[in-house]
């Protein structure tokens, strides 16, 4: 099947189901992203615990944040 033919049959489809296949899809996506982001998370993890001007800003996390309009 084409992805132009799976979308048609989707459409025809009541919305209940077609909103059960778009969690379904994202929730694929995220399982797939999740081991990369995981990965990248521990290559950097050395630089965030020795490299100041990276964790430079986490010295305002306590501070109140007042949006400038």
């Amino acid at each position: 099947m084409e992805v132009l033919e799976i979308i048609s049959n989707i459409k025809r489809l009541p919305l209940s189901q077609q909103m059960l296949i778009a969690e379904r899809i994202i929730h694929s996506v995220r399982q797939r992203e999740q081991p990369s982001m995981i990965m990248a998370a521990e290559r950097l993890y050395t630089d965030y615990m020795t490299d100041e001007n990276l964790t430079a800003f986490t010295q305002l996390d306590c501070e109140k944040f007042y949006e400038a309009r």
